[in-house]
């Protein structure tokens, strides 16, 4: 009997350990939580442009004097203010893919294009995500680069702009 209650204490502590490591965790991740953190301060546009299958690369708004800001929040809503350097305020929504690897937003914001608006993150790529700069890229990444076929890939560089981080 001796030898029994050191084994029976010892599968006890075992089983209250499983049990307590087998709680749910939260469903947010770290990518989330980093989008969320804070707002992001606009800091370069790199727009990649084939065209007769050359390609020239331009940094955009280099002369804009507003600060172009993009917060995400935790129930996945967003704003952006002064997009394309016009004074405004746009919301909307966004939502990152099963990966984590493609940002999705509903976001219309009125630009300097023709249409004189567009979703510019409706399907952005996730290039890179940190604790202080965020890279999202955008384009027409269906069309085969031809000579008839021109193809762009908007590269938007932040900073973050809080120090909230932990």
């Amino acid at each position: 009997m001796k030898n029994k209650v050191p084994l029976i204490i010892v599968l006890g502590l075992l089983l209250i350990n499983l049990v307590s490591n087998s709680c749910k965790k939260q469903n947010e991740t770290t990518i989330s939580s980093l989008f969320s953190d804070g707002s992001w301060q606009l800091a370069s546009i790199l727009v990649t442009t084939t065209d007769s299958l050359i390609q020239v690369t331009d940094t955009l708004n280099t002369t804009c004097g507003s600060s172009q800001i993009f917060t995400f929040n935790a129930d996945n809503t967003c704003t952006y203010t002064n997009f394309d350097c016009i004074t405004q305020t746009t919301t909307g929504h966004w939502s990152l893919s099963k990966d984590q690897l493609t940002l999705s937003s509903d976001m219309v914001c009125a630009d300097t294009t023709k249409a004189g608006k567009s979703q510019p993150f409706a399907n952005a790529q996730v290039y890179n995500v940190g604790q202080y700069s965020l890279v999202l890229q955008t384009g027409n990444y269906n069309v085969i680069p031809t000579t008839i076929n021109k193809t762009t890939v908007v590269r938007y560089g932040f900073i973050r702009q809080s120090t909230s981080i932990k």
